[in-house]
């Protein structure tokens, strides 16, 4: 399990945590807590480890995370306009 954050919109997303196991288990229930969308894709997970926590996301995985993100931001879009006004 690895976690992104956009805290700068400006720059790439930073890794804020990463674990396996139960480590894994207690980010991804500390996300739902706090709304955040978890998605499972083990082959990016295996790439983001090798990122140091506080590092931002290398350009070479920049197209991979874009698609991700991109996939969040939808998911978010399609909630606001489903919620009613």
């Amino acid at each position: 399990m690895v976690a992104l954050s956009r805290a700068h919109q400006d720059q790439a997303p930073l890794v804020v945590a990463k674990g396996y196991g139960a480590v894994a288990e207690a980010i991804m229930q500390k996300a739902r807590e706090h709304g955040l969308y978890v998605h499972a894709s083990p082959d990016l997970v295996k790439l983001l480890m090798h990122v140091d926590l506080d590092q931002q996301v290398p350009p070479q995985l920049y197209l991979a995370v874009a698609e991700l993100l991109a996939w969040v931001y939808s998911l978010e879009n399609e909630q606001e306009r489903s919620a009613p006004a």
